[in-house]
């Protein structure tokens, strides 16, 4: 590791850390308010009540005739945050806003019993056709993408840089106090060959403790316990300087990775989302990548964290408990921090000669144009170690009525010619692209898609429960697409299909949608 080029003062309460440089030969001085006091469970209910949470608008992917348009095309996407973050929403007593329920990532928290990859593929891919619990006249197509688990001990080095906001915004319970708690869990799991760093923003940024052994976790421990929160929040500083400080000690062929954890409300500084994805963006291709850790509720920046995470080659989940932060932290460590596929993309054909048209369930704000498939240059999503990956398309048979939006015939062009493949059984096809880590050009993977006309009953548990949990979001989403979904189809789906359930996960989604059923009757 290089020797840092300036010394910096840091004065935090009760402490100040001397001969501790930083990279770039810049001096900063971080200061922190008094801490912000501790709010009554009143004063949050009040908080609550006006709120100013933000999440992006999304509009639901319409149907689309497949003769018209025949290719599907979209980036996976691992993140989890809007389920933990419904869940944070129901457990308060109230129905989440629809723009909060991201129903790929509601879908995608859940493991599935998927195969491990063979050979060198660094995934498995499987896919089934089932009947559509929510329309008896559509057919549900299930794709699942399963990344090659590796063992925590055999995972390379790690050096991570925690970019933890400490602003005033930070002070309440399940903000600061949650994610020191949080972050213990991480430092618990570091080896001697690991190594982290701790920066800190508020209204300016600090190096709390520079990049250390895993081994030295006592010092580790200590910086953690006495950060307070404080200030305004300049993101865009705290992000320029974790980046400087995980470049100064980057390992080759190991674990690059800025941690930031934070509410997503930063009001000073860089504050435009423009701005701070182009700032971003560049970042990414220093070889570290990022992982965004939102909490608290009142003032929540969804849109602000989710899109960060999106352009920092990362991942993107919502700790609103100490229970999901081991989730992420410890039992997923490896699938949080360890990426075994990049700009990952995936393309489906659909045979119009038996589907009349498909819409894709969720991913919506992951969707890509069909020339961005073979694009190498196109930035799309990340595999960690033991990452599943599921996507959902609900399909309208050939002959099926359907009300699609319709063009006028073309003047100077008729329409294509059937294959010979279009009589065949496939429904259609599907392409994969993805990059091993570091690597510049793509690799393909494809293959068929068959349907077997089976019917839900002879579906498996994966496909039954993703399902389930597909319904439950478009009810919360209030989608026009959600046909005959109704929260007891959900229980039953549900109810039939928990398998093994390590961990317990799928049955505390039962639990959620008796929550849900309860504030909806209210």
């Amino acid at each position: 590791m290089r020797a840092y080029r300036k010394s910096l003062w840091l004065l935090l309460p009760g402490i100040a850390l001397a001969g501790c440089a930083f990279p770039g030969g810049m001096a900063y001085e971080y200061r922190a308010a008094a801490p912000a006091p501790i709010h009554s469970g009143q004063e949050i209910a009040t908080q609550a009540a006006h709120h100013t949470e933000d999440y992006a608008h999304i509009a639901d992917n319409p149907f689309l005739a497949a003769a018209s348009n025949p290719l599907s095309t979209f980036s996976i996407d691992v993140d989890t945050a809007s389920y933990s973050n419904v869940r944070r929403f129901l457990r308060d007593g109230r129905l989440p806003p629809p723009d909060a329920v991201r129903i790929e990532e509601l879908v995608n928290y859940f493991s599935y019993d998927y195969p491990q990859p063979e050979g060198e593929t660094p995934f498995s891919v499987v896919s089934e056709v089932g009947a559509c619990p929510w329309d008896p006249a559509h057919r549900l197509l299930h794709i699942g993408l399963q990344g090659r688990r590796i063992e925590a001990q055999a995972a390379p080095p790690r050096n991570l840089v925690l970019l933890l906001d400490v602003s005033g915004s930070m002070g309440t319970p399940r903000k600061l106090p949650l994610l020191k708690s949080a972050m213990r869990l991480l430092v618990e799991q570091l080896r001697e060959e690991d190594h982290v760093a701790i920066v800190v923003y508020a209204g300016a940024s600090g190096l709390v403790l520079p990049p250390t052994s895993g081994a030295d976790r006592a010092a580790i421990l200590a910086a953690l316990d006495r950060l307070q929160a404080g200030g305004s929040t300049n993101g865009g500083a705290g992000i320029q300087l974790a980046y400087a400080v995980a470049a100064e000690s980057l390992q080759p062929g190991g674990i690059n990775r800025v941690i930031l954890a934070t509410d997503g409300d930063f009001n000073v500084g860089t504050t435009s989302h423009g701005a701070l994805v182009r700032l971003i963006e560049q970042k990414r291709e220093s070889g570290v990548f990022l992982t965004v850790l939102g909490l608290g509720t009142g003032n929540y920046k969804d849109s602000t964290a989710e899109l960060l995470a999106d352009k920092g080659n990362g991942n993107y989940a919502y700790i609103d408990s100490i229970d999901e932060a081991r989730k992420v932290l410890v039992e997923q460590a490896g699938a949080t921090l360890q990426t075994i596929a990049q700009d990952v993309k995936i393309q489906i054909e659909f045979n119009p000669a038996r589907v009349e048209a498909y819409r894709l369930l969720g991913y919506e704000n992951r969707l890509l144009r069909a020339e961005d498939f073979h694009d190498d240059r196109k930035d799309a999503g990340e595999i960690g170690a033991g990452h599943s990956v599921t996507a959902l398309y609900e399909i309208v048979p050939a002959g099926e009525a359907r009300d699609l939006a319709r063009v006028d015939p073309l003047r100077y062009q008729q329409p294509r010619e059937l294959s010979r493949e279009a009589s065949s059984d496939e429904l259609g096809s599907i392409k994969l692209r993805y990059k091993a880590p570091g690597a510049s050009s793509s690799q393909l993977i494809s293959g068929t898609l068959i349907d077997r006309k089976a019917g839900l009953a002879a579906a498996s548990d994966n496909f039954r429960f993703s399902a389930a949990v597909a319904a439950f979001g478009m009810l919360l989403r209030r989608s026009p697409h959600k046909g005959n979904a109704s929260y007891p189809l959900v229980q039953e789906l549900s109810a039939g299909s928990l398998g093994p359930d390590q961990g317990g996960y799928r049955q505390e989604f039962t639990k959620l949608v008796a929550r849900a059923v309860e504030l909806s009757r209210g």
